[in-house]
């Protein structure tokens, strides 16, 4: 290796010089306390290590101008490399560097590539998913392998229960909720709340609880011998803590190491934080989904009802469209049933669905009078925030015999059909005005009386099938000519039956393509109901 000596600094650096002889002509004090023996006239091949005798004695046969050849070599358990540089008397002056800042420097760089490999590591794992208890499995494994011997993760709180991961460095590992005092274990507390950590050396291990303790980490008669514990910072809100474990005191955390299990934290937080928020969010969203929802229909009072719901967007599940059936009390009593379609599709549609719902609900009391249902509902939707509008089909239904009676009332929706067991469709005779357009005055509505034979269904349905738009080219509507022709084939069917064959026959006319939500409410007069007496003088009842 060759160098320009001007490049090095010379200060405070050893520097000795030799003539061509061989002998020391002078050395600094750095010199001499790195090279013991080492004194002005004394030959350097006695007094210094064979590879510096050896590198002068190459320098002396190197001639000419240039850069001469550097050495290096080790001097006790240093590494260090010798830069000569040539007098104008032939003496060569040889300064003496100790790599040991050096390789301190490369250590120091090394340990922070492996960090940050670490941190990446960790990063890549948690992101990968959004599940809490997984996020805390992966924190406490990566935390036992690179920064302690065991590692415990104390999550946020659930009523009285605190989420307990432990794992220590062989990868054994538990989950568990424990009913727990973080005040048993220094700094967890204050940890748990969000705040700075307490530093390692002010912390007693022989005062961590045993709970706190993985399983096998003081095997063998052996002990704690540090511990550190550091907050999970999450998004606004603290999400949880992790306490790391060493056996021996030998091992204690540095500095350096403190602020990186700081640095890992704040990773791990991140991500339980967003699992815990995303599962959250998840609990909501099924709670509310559970009342958006179609309910899921069968058989009333001697009469079959079946739903079908398909929305807009195959990614959504709720929408605009709507159906309820709300059961009768008795046999002489009416069961209530509605199919409605609001303006709009999606989310924002489905609150609106919701809130017809359950001011539906309320009205019950009031649903033998459809046209009054409708008043007020139409009262409820044009003094809310709501912007959109709806259209209603009601059915009051209950068994006469072995058939069915209804009556049916269309607000601005499109005409219940009635498919009689001959094959032919009729349309019921009522129609009316949309809700929540126009003032309650003006609202009028018709209603139909229907009649269903052992075997005939009416159906209620929403425009998302009639003007689902599909065919050879993708342009054609299905169109109410092609629903009656679909009903006809549906003849004698059961209701599930018979929403089955209609969701059938429209999806495969939209064969994929873009549509607005599609509902359907089939009321049938089954065929196999009849009446039972409970004793031999009253009214029997209707069974399946």
């Amino acid at each position: 290796m060759e160098v320009d000596t001007a490049a090095v600094p010379r200060d405070s650096y050893p520097t000795v010089t030799v003539d061509k002889a061989g002998r020391v002509l002078s050395c600094n004090d750095e010199a001499e306390e790195l090279l013991r023996g080492l004194r002005s006239g004394a030959l350097l091949s006695e007094t210094a290590p064979g590879w510096l005798a050896e590198a002068h004695a190459r320098v002396l046969r190197t001639e000419g101008p240039g850069l001469l050849p550097a050495a290096r070599g080790r001097v006790n358990e240093r590494t260090v490399d010798a830069f000569p540089s040539r007098g104008a008397d032939g003496a060569v002056s040889w300064w003496l560097v100790d790599d040991g800042d050096l390789r301190c420097a490369r250590d120091q760089l090394e340990s922070e590539r492996i960090r940050s490999r670490v941190l990446q590591e960790v990063s890549s794992e948690l992101l990968a998913s959004l599940n809490a208890e997984r996020c805390m499995e992966v924190t406490a494994r990566m935390a036992a392998k690179h920064l302690a011997d065991a590692a415990l993760i104390v999550g946020v709180r659930s009523g009285r229960t605190y989420p307990v991961t432990r794992c220590t460095a062989d990868g054994s590992l538990t989950q568990e909720q424990m009913a727990l005092d973080p005040g048993e274990l220094p700094g967890l507390s204050e940890a748990l709340l969000g705040f700075p950590p307490v530093p390692s050396r002010w912390i007693d291990p022989d005062q961590v609880p045993q709970w706190a303790i993985p399983p096998g980490l003081t095997a063998e008669g052996g002990r704690i011998g540090s511990v550190v514990v550091v907050p999970l910072p999450g998004h606004g809100l603290p999400a949880g803590a992790i306490v790391l474990m060493r056996r021996s005191r030998e091992a204690a955390f540095t500095d350096g190491e403190e602020a990186f299990a700081r640095l890992f934290a704040a990773r791990a937080g991140a991500a339980l934080s967003a699992a815990r928020i995303y599962a959250e969010q998840t609990h909501i969203t099924e709670v509310l989904m559970r009342e958006l929802l179609p309910p899921v229909l069968q058989g009333v009072r001697g009469i079959d009802f079946s739903g079908r719901y398909r929305a807009a967007a195959a990614s959504e599940r709720v929408g605009g469209d709507f159906y309820d059936v709300y059961p009768a009390d008795s046999d002489e009593a009416e069961t209530f049933a509605v199919l409605g379609d609001v303006c709009g599709k999606g989310l924002e549609a489905a609150v609106l669905t919701g809130k017809i719902r359950n001011t539906l609900e309320a009205l019950l009391p009031f649903a033998a009078d459809h046209h009054r249902v409708l008043t007020l509902l139409n009262n409820a939707l044009l003094t809310s925030h709501h912007t959109r509008f709806a259209t209603l089909a009601l059915a009051s239904v209950r068994r006469a015999g072995s058939r069915v009676r209804l009556r049916v009332s269309s607000a601005g929706h499109p005409t219940p059909l009635i498919v009689r067991n001959d094959g032919r469709v009729e349309e019921a005779d009522t129609h009316g005005m949309l809700i929540g357009a126009l003032p309650t005055n003006m609202l009028k509505v018709t209603t139909a009386s229907v009649e269903l034979e052992p075997g005939e269904t009416c159906l209620l349905y929403s425009d998302g099938i009639t003007e689902a738009h599909g065919g050879p080219l993708g342009d054609t509507m299905f169109g109410e000519q092609r629903l009656r022709e679909t009903l006809a084939r549906c003849a004698g069917l059961p209701a599930e039956a018979v929403t089955e064959y209609v969701q059938m026959v429209a999806s495969q006319w939209i064969d994929g393509g873009p549509h607005d939500d599609m509902a359907l409410l089939a009321i049938t007069a089954p065929r196999n109901n009849h009446l039972t007496a409970v004793d031999g003088h009253t009214r029997g009842r209707f069974t399946a």
